[in-house]
C-alpha cells in the first residue's frame, strides 16, 4: 500500500531551519555553565548543573520535535490529499485540527488534517497520526516506555514517574487506555516470537554435548489471585522450557490467563504454541515431557489434549509425552506418612525414602511396602490414620508418573520448579500486593506484558508491530467533469 506523504511536505521542511533551535541550547547551556563557573564548585552545585543541563536538552528535544512533526502535512488544505483509504475505508478530506500528544520529551502540540469517513457513523481518521504511530495520544516510544514501567509498577507509581520525568498528568484512564492500545497492538505477535525463541534454543540444544536428548518441557498449574468483588479466584500460569543434552535449562517462555471456566484460553494458546514448535522444528524430536503436580487441570489437558496431539511428521502417530509428577510434590505426601507414623520423629527414615524415590527402581513400592510394615506395628490415632491412608492412597494410585530413575536416565527434569516460579513472578509480585484488587480485563492487560517481557521477546513484538502496521494510501484527486445523470440530459 502506498504511503501517505504530502507533496509539500519537502518544500515545507526547507522553509523553517532548525538552526534557532540550536543556537538558542547553545546560549542557554553557555548561559548555565557561566553560572556554574562563577560560584564554588560544591556537590549541590554540580548535581544542580546536571540536572539543568538535562532540563535544556529535554526542552530542546520537545522543540525540535514539535517542530518536525509540523512540518510532515502541507499548510494550505489545497495542497493536501482530497481522499484517503485506509483498511477498506475511503475517507475525504476535512480541515486542520489540534491535538496534544504525549512524548518522552513532554507534550507537544500537533496541527493535522482529520479525513471524514465516506459512511455516515464512523470516526474520522487523522493519516498523520496514522504514520507517526500515534495511539490514544501517545507516540510509540512514550507508550512502550510506559507499558514496561507497568510490568513492574503501580498504577499510582507510573503516573507519578510520568508527572516527574515527563511532565505528563495522566488520570488512572488515560494511563489504562494506552496499556489497553499497546497491549492490543503487540500481543497479536506473541505467539510467533514466542516460538521462534523455543525454536532458537533448540537448534542450541541441538548442538550442545552431553548423553541426553534435548528436551522439551511443559508445565501448567493455578495460582488464587484477588478479583474485585469476588473475592479469590484461580488464574492459570503455563511454561515452555527447553533443555540441553546435558539437563541444563537453556530458557523458558511464558502464559498466563486470568480466572476464566475450566482455562479454556490457557489450554488453547498453550496447543497452538507447542504445535508451531514441533511443526517449525526440522531437526530430531525432542523428548516431550509434562512436568506438573497433580490436580484437576492439569490432568484434564494431559489426558483430553497433550495425548492426543498427532505428530507433525507421521501420519497416525501421536506425540509419545512423559507425564513427570514433580518430585517436591510427591515429598510431600511422604513427609505425611512420616508425621502419622513418627509424629515429630522419624526424619531418618524420611531421607532415606526420599532417595529411594529418586533413584531406586520401583521406589514407590518399597516405600509403601516399608509404611505400611512401621503403621502395622504402631498404633495410631483416627487422625494419623486418615493422614497415613490418604498419602497411602495417593502415592499408591498415581505411582505411574514417579518413575525419577528413569526420568533422571533420560536427562527429564524432575520438578516443577519453572512453573511454580511462573505463578509467582506473572501474578503474585504484580497482582497480589496489598490492597490491590482487579477486573479480569485489566489485569490481563497487565499479564499479558509481563508474559512479553519475562518471554525476553519485548523487542521483537515491538518491532514487529511498528513495522507491520498498514499506512494511508492517497487517492489521486477525482476528475472535474461529473458524469451527468441520464435523466437530467433527457430533460434538458
Amino acid at each position: 500500500m502506498a504511503e501517505f506523504t504530502p507533496a509539500t511536505a519537502t518544500a515545507a521542511r526547507a522553509e523553517t531551519p532548525s538552526g534557532d533551535v540550536f543556537d538558542r541550547l547553545r546560549q542557554r547551556a553557555q548561559e548555565r555553565l557561566r553560572l556554574f563557573r562563577d560560584q564554588p564548585v560544591t556537590p549541590l552545585s554540580a548535581r544542580d548543573l546536571e540536572k539543568d543541563l538535562k532540563a535544556l536538552v529535554e526542552a530542546t528535544g520537545r522543540e525540535l520535535l514539535e517542530e518536525e512533526l509540523n512540518r510532515l502535512e502541507a499548510t494550505a488544505k489545497a495542497e493536501a490529499a482530497p481522499r484517503v483509504r485506509y483498511r477498506g475505508q475511503t475517507y475525504r478530506l476535512n480541515k486542520k485540527t489540534r491535538a496534544e500528544i504525549a512524548t518522552v520529551f513532554g507534550p507537544v502540540t500537533l496541527w493535522s488534517f482529520l479525513y471524514l469517513s465516506a459512511e455516515d457513523g464512523e470516526p474520522g481518521l487523522h493519516p498523520l497520526h496514522v504514520q507517526l504511530g500515534i495511539e490514544a495520544g501517545v507516540t510509540p516510544l512514550l507508550a512502550e516506555r510506559v507499558a514496561r514501567w507497568a510490568v513492574d509498577f503501580s498504577q499510582q507509581e507510573v503516573r507519578r514517574w510520568l508527572a516527574a520525568e515527563h511532565g505528563l498528568r495522566w488520570s488512572n484512564d488515560r494511563l489504562r487506555r494506552v496499556l489497553r492500545a499497546f497491549r492490543r497492538a503487540v500481543v497479536v505477535f506473541r505467539s510467533e516470537a514466542q516460538a521462534a525463541r523455543l525454536l532458537y534454543w533448540l537448534r542450541e540444544a541441538e548442538r550442545s554435548r552431553g548423553r541426553h536428548r534435548p528436551v522439551l518441557a511443559v508445565g501448567r498449574d493455578g495460582v488464587m489471585v484477588p478479583i474485585r468483588g469476588q473475592g479469590y479466584q484461580e488464574a492459570s500460569a503455563a511454561t515452555l522450557s527447553v533443555y540441553d543434552r546435558r539437563g541444563k535449562r537453556l530458557g523458558t517462555v511464558y502464559l498466563g490467563q486470568m480466572p476464566e471456566p475450566h482455562q479454556e484460553t490457557l489450554t488453547r494458546e498453550l496447543t497452538a504454541l507447542i504445535q508451531a514448535v514441533l511443526q517449525q522444528w526440522p531437526g530430531p524430536p525432542p523428548r516431550l515431557a509434562y512436568v506438573t503436580d497433580k490436580g484437576q487441570a492439569q490432568d484434564h489437558y494431559y489426558r483430553r489434549v497433550l495425548r492426543r496431539l498427532p505428530h507433525p511428521r507421521q501420519a497416525g502417530l501421536r506425540l509419545a509425552w512423559e507425564w513427570v509428577l514433580d518430585f517436591f510434590h510427591v515429598c510431600g505426601y511422604v513427609s505425611r506418612l512420616r508425621e502419622a507414623l513418627f509424629a515429630a520423629r522419624g526424619y531418618g527414615w524420611y531421607q532415606r525414602m526420599r532417595h529411594w524415590l529418586r533413584h531406586r527402581d520401583q521406589g514407590v513400592a518399597h516405600i509403601l511396602r516399608s509404611a505400611l510394615q512401621h503403621y502395622n506395628h504402631r498404633q495410631l490415632s483416627e487422625a494419623a490414620k486418615q493422614v497415613f491412608w490418604k498419602a497411602y492412597r495417593y502415592l499408591r494410585r498415581h505411582r505411574r508418573w514417579m518413575d525419577y530413575p528413569r526420568y533422571r536416565r533420560q536427562g527429564l527434569p524432575l520438578g516443577s520448579g519453572v512453573t511454580e516460579a511462573a505463578c509467582k513472578t506473572v501474578f503474585t509480585q504484580r497482582l497480589k500486593r496489598s490492597g490491590m484488587r482487579w477486573h479480569k480485563e485489566s489485569g490481563q492487560v497487565i499479564v499479558d506484558l509481563r508474559v512479553l517481557y519475562l518471554s525476553g521477546i519485548w523487542s521483537d513484538v515491538v518491532r514487529t508491530d511498528l513495522k507491520s502496521r498498514l499506512l494511508p494510501e492517497r487517492l489521486e484527486r477525482a476528475s472535474s467533469q461529473l458524469r451527468t445523470p441520464r435523466i437530467f440530459k433527457k430533460a434538458g
